[in-house]
């Protein structure tokens, strides 16, 4: 009987979590405990949550002692969760001695998703914003990180300029590193006093200098981080899963091919320096567009966007994505001299270069309740302008998506004879979603009103059939058209007369 007390007593023990659990009561007078802690805000029932929750305990019980992690049900803890702005699950939030420093909603929890991604992450966290380096070899091995480098070089370390220095670091230690130093001999033999951009040394190339002062007269937090915004990825950074988001929303142009600067550096270098030479070129006329070269596999899903196949080839394939949006593939094939790049780059300044949008078919019978909206009819449906639309983005593989459908459908019907509403859906999986539409997730619905098409709402409501009904009767630009229950029976039971 002992032995079994003692085996469960040990079992109980073994299941202790590591990670901290949170709620109203004691959210606020714990939180401010802890220098640096992540807190997940969940739902038991959300399936994003299950998933993460080991990785998260093992996290938990990697970065024990360094920092901490904790939990809140948003279920039973709603006050919490609403305070924090959390709107779906899970969220992540950092907080530092008590204030919220930095959210992740649910698409970029896959980033944290392994606990590999949150301990590095969380470490990164924890030590300072700005490493200090005291000698040549501290300064040699901080600047040859695969990423760049950006140091401060100060005679007095209680000087405004370090000071504002440390301010931008801390401001920006989520996506780039920082150092500083006060010694001597560094500042002789580095130019000085000053800040300086270090660029990765794998990536240096005759087309850019390694490394890029900052030369405003006037040190402030705001203009160090601008000019390191401006000067940190150069001609033609190398696009990763760690920067992809810094570069986002800018017109990119993207080499895909074999990169892979651990087994390859040379051979990654070769096809980077082609692209460089042609986008100097052009960035010496004034032409503004931003250059990255990818590892085609990792990005093999904006391959697929770009409806480019990966294959086996050794030559890059190109591609445009714009700040809006659209999309050019270059479809001659990429030559060793650089002139097929030349002139899909001439193409597109010159603006001769057709749009490449990723559709279906356009059906052929579209008749029914619900209207099925491809990429390539999506102007002729959505952006009718005498139409109320409401659209569904779906994925095919979408439990939620599934689930709706049906209840969809209905609402289909039910609206039949309204002439001004149209229930529509799109396989966003297979067709580009337009701006200023925005998809992270599915279903996604919006709300496109007649005559305000560019200013769709998205739709947060129930998803029962009456719960659509009461929103459409409170947007519609027109009065809503649905059959009375009363008359829709008799109508079934004529039709049931009409069958014997």
């Amino acid at each position: 009987m002992l032995r079994l007390i003692f085996l469960a007593a040990l079992a109980g023990f073994s299941r202790a979590s590591d990670v901290l659990e949170f709620t109203d009561d004691d959210f606020e007078s714990r939180i401010g405990d802890h220098e640096i802690i992540l807190v997940e805000f969940f739902a038991p029932w959300c399936g994003h949550c299950k998933r993460l929750a080991p990785e998260y305990e093992a996290a938990a019980t990697r970065l024990k002692g360094t920092v901490s992690l904790a939990k809140v049900d948003c279920t039973a803890n709603s006050n919490t969760c609403s305070k924090y702005g959390v709107s779906g699950y899970p969220t992540l939030k950092i907080f530092r001695d008590g204030e919220g420093i930095c959210l992740f909603g649910n698409h970029l929890v896959v980033f944290l998703s392994r606990k590999d991604g949150i301990v590095s992450f969380l470490k990164k966290q924890a030590g300072p914003a700005s490493v200090e380096l005291k000698t040549e070899g501290d300064f040699e091995k901080f600047i040859a990180d695969q990423d760049a480098s950006v140091i401060g070089f100060f005679a007095d370390d209680k000087s405004s300029e370090q000071t504002e220095f440390l301010k931008a670091a801390s401001a920006l230690r989520d996506d780039y590193r920082f150092a500083h130093t006060n010694a001597e001999a560094l500042l002789s033999s580095h130019g000085g006093e000053g800040v300086v951009l270090f660029r990765p040394p794998r990536l240096a190339s005759k087309f850019e200098d390694g490394s890029v002062k900052f030369t405003e007269d006037k040190f402030t937090s705001n203009k160090i981080k601008r000019f390191i915004q401006d000067n940190v990825f150069g001609i033609c950074p190398h696009l990763t899963d760690d920067n992809k988001d810094q570069l986002k929303g800018k017109d990119l142009l993207v080499a895909y091919y074999d990169v892979d600067y651990d087994k390859n550096p040379k051979g990654s270098n070769y096809w980077r320096n082609r692209v460089m030479k042609v986008a100097k070129g052009f960035l010496d006329q004034g032409k503004k567009l931003n250059f990255a070269v990818a590892n085609k596999n990792q990005f093999s899903h904006d391959l697929s966007d770009f409806g480019l196949d990966s294959g086996s080839g050794e030559l890059p394939v190109v591609a445009i994505r714009t700040a809006k949006g659209d999309k050019y593939v270059m479809s001659e094939e990429f030559s060793r001299d650089g002139k097929a790049l030349e002139r899909f780059l001439q193409d597109f300044f010159d603006g001769k270069l057709k749009r490449y949008l990723k559709s279906e078919k356009v059906p052929e019978n579209n008749e029914g309740p619900v209207k099925v909206v491809v990429a390539e009819n999506f102007d002729s449906i959505v952006n009718d302008d005498s139409k109320d639309v409401l659209i569904e983005f779906y994925a095919p593989w979408c439990g939620h998506c599934k689930n709706l459908e049906p209840k969809y459908k209905e609402l289909g019907e039910k609206l039949a004879d309204d002439p001004n509403v149209v229930i529509a859906k799109m396989d966003a999986t297979a067709n580009d979603v337009p701006s200023p539409y925005e998809v992270s997730g599915f279903p996604t619905i919006y709300f496109s009103p007649a005559g305000r098409k560019m200013s769709p709402k998205r739709y947060e409501g129930g998803r029962e059939v009456s719960d659509f009904i009461s929103y459409l009767k409170r947007e519609a630009t027109n009065p809503l058209v649905v059959p009375e229950e009363g008359k829709k029976k008799k109508k079934k039971k004529d039709d049931d007369k009409s069958e014997l």
